[in-house]
């Protein structure tokens, strides 16, 4: 247990000794993705290298332009991709009013349900309601062909599955109901898997994959920390970029009920998820403590085996960078593909990075001493 605590950095970024494997854990949330590609810009800008990403809908898109491309390509990929996709709503004259910008806001989205979104998804001629049963047709509204000519485009499939970045993407399965990830460790990804991650009903079809029908993974679980943590087997740094707050200020009208309500969803199942993976390494951390004082005849007990098994681990330290919604910000934030929202998140993610590591003295010593925690370093005053 003593080899397993004790970690040696391998590599230094800009503030922060680098463990054995960095992950980016990026959750879903449409538009607001724009903010994890400002995150990964500025995790690249300080020198962190990434080993693995995990990502669910937007963030499975993001993580195949992060796995299937080499370093230097990647932010050029991501503005690629997000260019496009914002390309339809140009930066109209913001004037300093919150409601007048929350207008504006909603009659982007507005337009986006109407037009679609360039690149992504287009809207389809017949009401799936008139299309016949059991058709892509009938099964939304919207046909998400646009996206597998665009992945295509900026993702080398060949470096994705065979690089030295490890990719996994969240699905579930429409007739089972199971959650399933698809991992280059397992899996040869093309673009249908990506696809499937983000098949959000009834907007985007389910995507058949060898005889199977899959849906947004985000429908089960919105964060991929999980597998990341359940397949961990060394020491891990892992930046997990939140696109919904759990915390925030109470609703004042019908708008902010339904973007309320849309973060306390998405958010719950990630908050969930991290508290109960820090409590467990905590007990287990008990657990190891009362071992240690055990009397060495007692050490080769089967329970005490057993339990010393049970209780060992590599280290973990999670670094959470969560999005702050502005005040204009509604309920339709996660489909606005506006070219200025989209330019405004993205700067929100690159200088998420740079406060964190400004405030990153706690991680680092952690890292250093083997130790594991969850940080919140962009929060005031900075949570652990």
């Amino acid at each position: 247990m003593a080899d397993i605590e004790s970690v040696k950095p391998r590599r230094q970024a800009e503030a922060l000794p680098l463990p054995d494997c960095v992950a980016l854990v990026l959750q879903g949330g449409g538009a607001l993705g724009s903010y994890q590609a400002g995150v990964i810009e500025g995790l690249a800008s300080s020198g962190i290298e990434i080993d693995w990403v995990a990502g669910i809908s937007i963030g499975a898109v993001n993580a195949a332009i992060v796995a299937g491309n080499p370093p230097h390509k990647r932010v050029e990929m991501l503005t690629a991709f997000w260019d496009m996709v914002s390309s339809s709503l140009p930066s109209f004259p913001i004037y300093p009013n919150d409601n007048l910008r929350e207008w504006l806001h909603e009659w982007s989205a507005g337009f986006v349900m109407m037009a679609g979104v360039p690149g992504f998804f287009t809207p389809r001629g017949l009401s799936p309601m008139f299309a016949v049963p059991g058709t892509p047709e009938a099964l939304s509204f919207y046909d998400s062909a646009p996206l597998k000519a665009t992945l295509d485009s900026l993702v080398d499939w060949d470096l994705l599955n065979n690089g030295p970045v490890r990719l996994s993407v969240g699905a579930v399965d429409v007739e089972s109901g199971n959650f399933n990830y698809f991992d280059t460790t397992e899996t040869r990804i093309d673009a249908r898997h990506i696809m499937a991650s983000g098949a959000l009903p009834p907007g985007l079809p389910p995507i058949e994959i060898d005889g199977k029908w899959w849906w947004d993974g985000g429908l089960v679980s919105n964060t991929p920390l999980t597998h990341v943590l359940d397949h961990q087997s060394e020491p891990l740094l892992a930046f997990q970029v939140d696109l919904f707050a759990a915390a925030a200020d109470r609703p004042r009208t019908i708008m902010d009920v339904a973007a309320r309500e849309k973060e306390i969803r998405f958010s719950s199942r990630t908050r969930q998820v991290s508290d109960q993976v820090m409590r467990i390494r905590k007990d287990r951390e008990i657990a190891r403590k009362v071992i240690a004082k055990l009397p060495e005849a007692m050490k080769h007990d089967p329970d005490v085996l057993a339990l010393m098994h049970c209780s060992a681990e590599h280290p973990v330290n999670l670094v959470q960078l969560i999005y702050r919604t502005n005040a204009w910000e509604g309920g339709s934030r996660d489909f606005e593909f506006s070219a200025r929202t989209m330019r405004e998140h993205w700067q929100a993610g690159h200088e998420a990075v740079t406060e964190t590591m400004v405030n990153a003295q706690l991680v680092a010593a952690n890292i250093e001493t083997g130790k594991s925690a969850a940080f919140d370093l962009t929060a005031r005053p900075p949570t652990i």
